[in-house]
This record gives structure tokens, C-alpha cells and sequence, in this order.
């Protein structure tokens, strides 16, 4: 008849084999899941926390096969949780944002909402992704400034990602004089509709109209899309649009309108 220490060797020595054999499957698992994000993406954040999520899993796994063992040789198996469920508290609370963040960076990265390089809106922050890890995403604005947001700030705010954008709207209003004749306006539609559909970055589905009469100008509108969600690609295109049309304006004699009033003076002549 077997004594107890010999059965907790045997116990033991299951327990040994099983973890054995889970950890290696845990390493097959986590080698596949590498080498495809690998192959997507070769800097996605996703390599940097994988290790971490697989040390944990394995880790979950030894306290299960160690409170097993336990268990086998009489100890109360409840009092040993409630023991860590007391410490696991204390540092729960004390760790609190921590966890938070790493349950954020976890939802960014799965959700895909952005990876690094992409050009991003976060609440009234708006730059580049340079680096997501474990507690925050960075992000360099425009004026260079390099801005740490929390990733459970970012997981919970609205986020546009700029760079998924397929195309941007390009909105323009030009303002001509309102001696300008009839002519003229349509031969401002034209001039328009003719670089509109010339330039190889514009979308050729466009609206030309006139949009309203302002304080000193009779306003056309040309909007239409830009072949690029490249927000520097935007303001290349969009100068050279301008440019086009100032210069087709003045060749055309189709004069600009600056801010202006007219002030008229009604006399009257007195009759005796």
C-alpha cells in the first residue's frame, strides 16, 4: 500500500508531466501566432506583449497544478486562495491604472484601432504613433512635440485614424467680384472643372456651384476628393490646385475679390 509521500511523488510527478507537455504546446502556439504577425507587420507591438501574455498563462498554470498537489496531501486548498485573494487585492488596488492600461493596450492592439506610423486623432491630441507598449501610446503632434496618452485613456476615447482614410476632401471656395459678368462665371466653371479632371491626384466625381454671395464676393465652390488619406499628400495636391486656378483666373482676366464696402451717400436738394 502505497504511503502519502509516495502517492504526493506520484502527484507530483504527473503534475510535472502534464505542465511539460502544456508548456510545450503553449511555445508551439506562441511560435505560430509570431511568425504570422511576423508576416503582416514585422514591428507590430503585438511580439512585445505576446511573451508577456504566454510567462502569465504559464504561470496560472503552475498555481493550478501546485494547489492540485495540495489539495492530494490534505491542505485546504480554499485558505491558500483566500490568502492570495486578500494579497491579490491589496495589489490590485495599489495597481489599479497599471492593469487598466495593459487591458487598453490589449484592446487597441487586437481592435487594430492604429499601429505605429499612422497618422492619428485622440481627443484634442493629433499627430503620429511612434511607439505603443505595455502603459501608453506615444504620439508625435505637429509641432514636434512628442505626447504620452495612457492606453486606457486611448481605449476609451475616440479615435480617427487619418492614415486609413482612402481619400480626402478637398473644399475650396473662390471669391469673384460681383462686376464679374455671367461669362465669366461660367468660364470660372470651366477653367475649374478642366484642372479639376487634368490633375492625376484628383478623383474626377467633383461638384462645381456656386455656393453663396458673400459680403464683397460671389463665391464658387469646387469640392471634391484627393486620391490619398496622406495628410501631407493633401497639402501638396491642394497647393497645386490653387496655384492652377490663381494662375487660370488671372489669365482669364477673372479678377479675385477682397474685403470691400461700398458706401453710398443719398443727397437730397432742398426746393424753396
Amino acid at each position: 500500500m502505497l504511503t502519502n509521500i509516495q502517492k504526493g511523488l506520484i502527484a507530483l510527478g504527473i503534475n510535472v508531466v502534464i505542465l511539460a507537455v502544456c508548456f510545450k504546446l503553449i511555445d508551439i502556439v506562441d511560435k505560430k501566432i509570431t511568425n504570422k504577425i511576423r508576416s503582416q507587420e514585422s514591428n507590430s507591438p503585438l511580439l512585445r506583449f505576446l511573451p508577456i501574455l504566454m510567462k502569465l498563462l504559464k504561470v496560472v498554470l503552475v498555481f493550478i497544478a501546485v494547489t492540485g498537489i495540495l489539495q492530494s496531501q490534505g491542505y485546504s486548498v480554499s485558505s491558500i486562495i483566500a490568502g492570495f485573494g486578500i494579497g491579490g487585492l491589496a495589489v490590485g488596488m495599489a495597481a489599479k491604472e497599471t492593469i487598466a492600461n495593459v487591458f487598453g493596450s490589449i484592446s487597441i492592439l487586437s481592435d487594430r484601432v492604429y499601429k505605429i506610423g499612422d497618422y492619428v486623432k485622440v481627443n484634442n491630441i493629433e499627430g503620429y504613433v511612434e511607439d505603443i507598449n505595455i502603459r501608453s501610446t506615444k504620439i508625435r503632434d505637429l509641432d514636434n512635440f512628442l505626447i504620452t496618452v495612457p492606453n486606457n485613456v486611448a481605449a476609451n476615447a475616440v479615435i480617427t485614424n487619418v492614415s486609413k482614410a482612402k481619400k480626402r476632401l478637398l473644399r475650396v471656395s473662390f471669391g469673384v467680384t460681383y462686376s464679374t459678368s455671367n461669362e465669366k462665371i461660367k468660364q470660372a466653371h470651366e477653367i475649374l472643372k478642366r484642372i479639376g479632371t487634368e490633375h492625376k491626384d484628383i478623383h474626377n466625381d467633383f461638384t462645381i456651384a456656386v455656393h453663396d454671395m458673400g459680403e464683397s464676393s460671389i463665391n464658387i465652390r469646387f469640392m471634391g476628393y484627393i486620391k490619398s488619406g496622406s495628410y501631407f499628400k493633401f497639402l501638396t495636391v491642394r497647393g497645386e490646385f490653387l496655384e492652377l486656378v490663381i494662375k487660370a483666373f488671372r489669365e482669364a482676366e477673372i479678377d479675385f475679390a477682397f474685403p470691400s464696402r461700398s458706401v453710398y451717400i443719398e443727397s437730397a436738394k432742398n426746393e424753396n
